[in-house]
């Protein structure tokens, strides 16, 4: 298969939980239309190249103060170089998105019953983490397709619970910002955990890697629906 068909179908099949979210919110009548989906959507995999330069400025760092933190430099980059830069990416462009939500609709969300502001955020998070695993996925199933079944099912569902996360803490930032700083942190700390249990060998920590994001995914999803339920 030519290179860019392998990218196609990479493409594609990353993109399996964006649609099942989709299909779940169109059966479900949640007010969240295709178009907020879709900019939510693309959000996430545009924060994907931020994200990526912070890492590279952060390894050229790297050689320099490997030393000075010695035995702690792998935990450094688990939770500063690869979680913090992915989420806090994820926290700027998805900040540009809800400003601009803001000014082209300055009211409510316009539903009846009306969905409050943090549930529209939490959600678009949901999908935007969602987003960015399409284009991780994608690019990294590249050079292994075999890694590309393993990130779809476990990455994916990771970043999606951890975009929840980051979409909750910018709704509730302007009326509780320590609790909205907890929020995010959470989000680094969930993301840095699951990489670390997959970089311990056996299969007790890979299973707890995949046990860490399907639990945080629920969680997110049990809140997202009850959000959109008004309960």
């Amino acid at each position: 298969m030519p290179g860019v068909g392998v990218l196609i179908f990479l493409l594609l099949f990353s993109s399996i939980p964006a649609i099942a979210v989709f299909i779940w919110f169109r059966l479900a009548h949640y007010p969240f239309s295709p178009l907020r989906f879709s900019c939510a959507l693309l959000a996430g995999a545009v924060s994907f190249f931020p994200a990526l330069v912070l890492q590279n400025i952060l390894t050229a760092a790297s050689n320099s103060i490997v030393y000075v933190i010695g035995k702690w430099a792998r935990i450094a980059d688990i939770f500063l170089r690869i979680a913090f830069t992915e989420e806090f990416s994820r926290l700027m462009v998805l900040g540009i998105l809800f400003f601009a939500i803001r000014r082209l609709n300055p009211g409510n969300t316009g539903t009846n019953p009306p969905v409050s502001a943090g549930t529209m955020a939490s959600a678009a998070g949901l999908i935007a983490g969602l987003g960015f695993a399409i284009i991780e996925s994608a690019v990294y199933g590249a050079s292994n397709p075999g890694n590309a079944l393993l990130r779809t099912f476990t990455a994916a569902p990771l970043h999606g619970a951890c975009g929840f996360r980051v979409g909750s803490s910018l709704a509730m930032f302007p009326e509780r910002p320590l609790q909205a700083v907890f929020r995010f942190l959470s989000a680094v700390v969930i993301h840095g955990l699951y990489n670390f249990m997959l970089i311990i060998p056996g299969f007790v920590p890979s299973a707890a890697a995949i046990l860490i994001a399907l639990s945080a995914l629920a969680t997110s999803i049990l809140v997202i629906r009850n959000g959109m339920n008004g309960e």
